[in-house]
């Protein structure tokens, strides 16, 4: 495989006409061989991002540098990059080994050279057995090992991934996210990876970039994206995290360093709330509280804790946290 390149991206911004900005002035330098998620909510310009990435789209302004030259106006296919798209988008009519090969191809690789590499790369994502199928004739999970076959097989520097795992059932989607690490960490190559889900950044990424809005919200490891949030959007959208205001000072808290004080010792209370839903998970349980300010807050514990509280829904229930646990939001 062709060496990682170095990706950077300086003030990239998209428009389409005068009133529609998709992407504002996006930059972000991004390691050779590192896991990237563009992660966020429908619309906020991630997928728009990628696409730029890759020739899909064109920059209304700023650079895309790759080993420090720009491609903003290089055709994709000579970008060094290769896209996996969300539907797959494989050839129906073409066998398996077929839809690998196709790129090459189109270059005017001979047909055993081409079919070789094909069944390399097909052995490599473990469907070397399947070669001579049809797309019909496979499950998602056997598509999308075939699309980032076809994908790998231009030798990229660079792997772009349009939200590859959203069309797999919950199960096939936790697996193939520890197929995707294997795979990237073997390859040694880049990826950038556009997702919504938040647990899917978290298990995959080496640094997450979190876009809203057309803008980028903050930009870090998994670590630093949830245990640091800038901003309420950021501690919110991540999950896990309320939000509260105490004298004035707005912070996040994990929902799992929320301690609740029942049988009315509320003495050492920051808080206090009335208990409206139980939401059980298995080993946690998420209790959720209205309290007497504009803070609503969830509690996250063990199922063995939450039988010993003997919780109703109805009771008055006392908060309190560390104060090492209140992260300050500072945008």
């Amino acid at each position: 495989m062709t060496q990682p390149a170095t990706l950077k991206l300086e003030q990239v911004t998209k428009r389409y006409g005068r009133d529609v900005l998709a992407v504002n002035n996006f930059t972000q330098n991004f390691d050779p061989g590192s896991y990237v998620c563009l992660l966020g909510p429908s619309g906020c310009g991630k997928t728009t991002t990628l696409r730029m990435i890759a020739g899909h789209e064109s920059v209304t302004s700023g650079e895309i540098l790759l080993d420090g030259t720009a491609v903003n106006k290089i055709p994709p296919a000579k970008r060094g990059t290769a896209m996996m798209f969300q539907s797959y988008a494989l050839f129906p009519h073409l066998t398996v080994q077929d839809n690998v090969a196709f790129s090459l191809k189109m270059k005017k690789v001979g047909k055993s050279a081409r079919l070789r590499e094909a069944a390399e790369l097909l052995e490599m994502v473990d469907m070397d057995g399947y070669k001579n199928r049809l797309p019909a004739q496979l499950s998602g999970g056997q598509q999308q090992r075939v699309a980032l076959a076809r994908a790998l097989i231009t030798k990229p520097s660079v792997l772009l991934l349009d939200e590859p795992l959203s069309a797999l059932d919950p199960f096939l989607r936790v697996r193939m996210r520890s197929e995707l690490s294997t795979l990237q960490r073997n390859l040694n190559i880049t990826f950038i990876h556009v997702t919504h889900s938040q647990d899917e950044a978290m298990s995959l990424a080496d640094r997450i970039v979190l876009m809203n809005d057309a803008v980028i919200e903050q930009a870090g490891t998994p670590d630093e994206i949830f245990n640091k949030p800038v901003s309420e959007f950021v501690a919110r959208f991540m999950g896990g995290h309320n939000v509260v205001t105490v004298q004035g000072v707005m912070g996040a808290v994990r929902t799992d360093k929320i301690k609740l004080i029942g049988n009315g010792n509320n003495a050492d209370k920051r808080l206090s709330g009335k208990l409206t839903y139980v939401e059980f998970l298995g080993q946690n349980v998420n209790i959720n509280l209205e309290t007497d300010s504009a803070n609503d807050i969830t509690a996250s514990i063990t199922d063995s804790a939450y039988k010993k509280l003997n919780l109703q829904v109805g009771d008055e229930i006392g908060v309190n946290w560390e104060t090492d646990d209140f992260h300050l939001l500072t945008q």
